[in-house]
């Protein structure tokens, strides 16, 4: 772990370790206080409200209506998927074509729990397997180039496999997991930089690559998803999980209930890659631990007190055992000795700005956002 001394808010888990922080005098910090002014009256306002999430049920189904699907959904295995297509498809009757991006990182635990709810439900599942090879070389050009970041190849496939899918077979919602009950607070962009800016994906690529060229890995710019999808092909995306009273062990109950479904020990660790990423790496090379983020979003909706959530974080969420397997796991998977993939982890470190991007343009779209109501999270 990287030893240094940080401050800690006062209410919520968030630290110093997210070098753009701010606390007040009593020590709130601005995460917090964004939580209170913008995500706490939207969840007021529109969780269980039976009104809007028909409104949107209809919608959703009317947009649809002269298509073979009334909505896309990416079923990871994951909690918020998971519940996501529970939701769906017993309550609101949706036809909704269930889609799977395998990028070879799956646990076993996500493919039996995806395995066990489309065998209950007696649904259909796609599934788009990502070349390798060309995914083995991203991600080995992410890990070369020393940003914290190396889990954004996985995170971009996923998502533009999404936009292509609903484009080509031209359905109108594609349905996002996403929700402010459990995601409330966001990783500062020091931890996580933007995964949908192609242009730093392709200069990381360009300059870390052996092959030099992504012939079948699945990009997607900014503005094909947000301008061209959005405002000319009329495919909006949207997340029904902000439209109820969404709570994390309550989800739980339910599919392991009705599914035998399996939780995992933190969020995000169906893929295999990011547990270790999250929960080795990314705290051991860069001090960025992502549960800090993930256990104050679920203080502030009340669903974690803050003791059990510092008790958590006193100690990484592998043991070491688990991290020299999953440390050799991922070598043996990349092709590469552990000596190499040692090599990565004490190489000198890089941030976004080292590479070409359009941080300037999402920090524009932000703004923007921001100012018509749409966007409620703190942009960093």
């Amino acid at each position: 772990m990287v030893n240094k001394q940080i401050k800690i808010c006062t209410n919520c888990v968030m630290d110093s370790t997210d070098p753009n922080i701010k606390f007040d005098d009593n020590g709130l910090c601005d995460h917090c206080k964004n939580y209170r002014s913008n995500i706490d009256p939207l969840l007021n306002s529109m969780a269980d409200s039976p009104a809007k999430l028909n409104s949107l049920i209809s919608d959703i189904q009317d947009r649809g209506r002269k298509c073979e699907y009334d909505c896309i959904l990416g079923l990871s295995g994951g909690l918020d998927s998971s519940y996501m297509l529970h939701m769906l498809t017993t309550k609101y009757k949706l036809r909704t074509l269930v889609f799977h991006v395998d990028c070879g990182w799956n646990t076993e635990r996500a493919t039996s729990n995806i395995r066990k709810m489309v065998d209950v439900l007696g649904i259909n599942l796609f599934t788009k397997v990502v070349d390798w090879e060309e995914m083995r070389d991203l991600q080995l050009s992410f890990f070369k180039s020393g940003v914290s970041y190396i889990d954004t190849p996985q995170d971009h496939a996923y998502t533009a496999t999404m936009y292509y899918y609903a484009k080509k077979n031209n359905i109108k919602t594609i349905i996002n997991g996403g929700n402010f009950s459990t995601e409330g607070v966001r990783n500062p962009l020091d931890w996580l930089y933007h995964g949908s800016d192609l242009k730093n994906i392709l200069d990381i690529y360009n300059q870390h690559s052996t092959r030099k060229r992504l012939d079948k890995f699945p990009l997607s710019d900014i503005f094909f998803h947000k301008i061209y999808l959005n405002y000319f092909k009329r495919i909006k995306v949207v997340k029904p999980l902000n439209l109820i009273e969404y709570n994390k062990k309550g989800a739980i109950l339910e599919l392991s209930e009705k599914y035998d479904w399996m939780p995992y020990a933190e969020k995000h660790y169906e893929s295999r890659f990011t547990k270790f990423f999250e929960g080795y790496w990314l705290p051991t090379r860069f001090g960025y631990d992502t549960r800090k983020v993930q256990y104050s979003s679920l203080i502030l909706s009340k669903q974690l007190s803050r003791r059990d959530a510092l008790a958590k974080l006193s100690h990484l969420s592998l043991t070491d055992t688990e991290i020299k397997i999953e440390f050799q796991y991922v070598a043996d998977k990349l092709q590469i000795d552990t000596s190499e993939l040692r090599h990565y982890l004490e190489m000198p470190k890089s941030i976004y700005s080292d590479y070409k991007n359009r941080a300037a343009i999402f920090g524009i779209g932000s703004k923007v956002m921001k100012i018509l109501g749409l966007e409620k999270s703190v942009k960093r």
